[in-house]
């Protein structure tokens, strides 16, 4: 059966209807990824804050603080919790790049996602490789840092955009093997792949974090959850600008709501981007795997008898776990 070819505007119009078609389902699997990592930084800055606050009365009253090494232990001990609730949630939406391309398949059999605990496990199994992964991605980001590599990096990150998607699909490749066949991959789709970039970046990065910022803007939410750092941002010393002048705390604080609030749906539109990287793999990738192989040559040998499905089912079972 020949491939139906789907354009790149086709792949993001589709992906954009997938995500929003499974909106309450990807919302209820990002929330602790996402909503985690907030809380975790927020209880180490509250806990930090008014452990600060109160240090001179409790080093008053318990003299044992006074010494500078267990001062230290103690500022370490009582951020661990946030930490911990922070790194999980970090892990996890690490985890989602590749559980949520896993999910791929379901979604365009059935438009509808389901057994997210299995897709997340497909994923976690290969943690060591996993983690390989992100370790050659944050090379890659510390050096996309420097400003002499912007342009370069800016061109390799198109090229490298499959990554994930061919670490979920291709289980049999390594973290570099990875970055090898994004390579290969991309090679002469780059003017393609990075429409698909702009396109997907000014709608999850720019559209939508801008659109709700304004409605929150105009709801008056964000003067609301604004008022509520303000008694911890004057805390904090005067930003002299110089020439600009001082920034007033009202101003950080806005921009501090403003800042989460992008982050929050950004991280919380990660689906969409997974969905349209899914589905331009799905696009570029011609190689056949070996079940479709053994059903391409059964065809050409028996013709149009049916085949068993159930000797289809185990050459396909084979082939996961091979």
């Amino acid at each position: 059966m020949a491939k139906n070819t789907k354009t790149p505007l086709g792949i993001f119009t589709e992906s954009i209807g997938l995500y929003f078609s499974n909106f309450d389902k990807f919302i209820k699997y990002m929330s602790f990824p996402v909503l985690g990592q907030i809380a975790g930084l927020g209880l180490v800055f509250l806990i930090t804050f008014f452990y600060t606050a109160n240090l001179p009365a409790l080093i008053d009253r318990f003299h044992a603080l006074d010494n500078f090494n267990f001062l230290i232990l103690i500022s370490i001990v009582i951020t661990l919790p946030g930490l911990a609730i922070f790194v999980k949630a970090f892990w996890e939406y690490l985890v989602a790049y590749g559980a949520i391309n896993s999910m791929l398949e379901n979604m365009l059999k059935s438009g509808k996602v389901y057994d997210f605990d299995a897709h997340t496990e497909l994923i976690k199994r290969r943690t060591i490789a996993f983690v390989g992964l992100w370790f050659l991605f944050g090379i890659f980001s510390i050096i996309a840092i420097c400003p002499l590599f912007w342009i370069i990096c800016g061109i390799l990150a198109v090229y490298f955009v499959l990554v994930f998607q061919i670490f979920t699909f291709e289980p049999e490749r390594s973290p570099v093997g990875c970055v090898k066949r994004s390579l290969i991959l991309i090679k002469g789709h780059f003017a393609s792949t990075f429409m698909l970039m702009a396109l997907a970046g000014a709608l999850t990065y720019i559209f939508i974090p801008q659109v709700c910022i304004k409605l929150f803007d105009i709801s008056g939410i964000n003067n609301f959850l604004a008022g509520m750092l303000i008694p911890l941002i004057e805390q904090l010393p005067e930003i002299n600008l110089g020439s600009f002048g001082v920034i007033s705390k009202s101003d950080i604080a806005a921009f501090t709501i403003e800042t989460f609030i992008a982050q929050i749906l950004i991280q919380y539109t990660l689906p969409m981007r997974s969905i349209l990287w899914s589905m331009w793999y799905k696009e570029l990738n011609t190689e056949k795997r070996p079940s479709e192989k053994l059903m391409e040559k059964s065809n050409k040998k028996y013709g149009k008898k049916k085949l068993d499905t159930n000797i289809l089912k185990r050459a396909m079972e084979k082939d996961e776990n091979s």
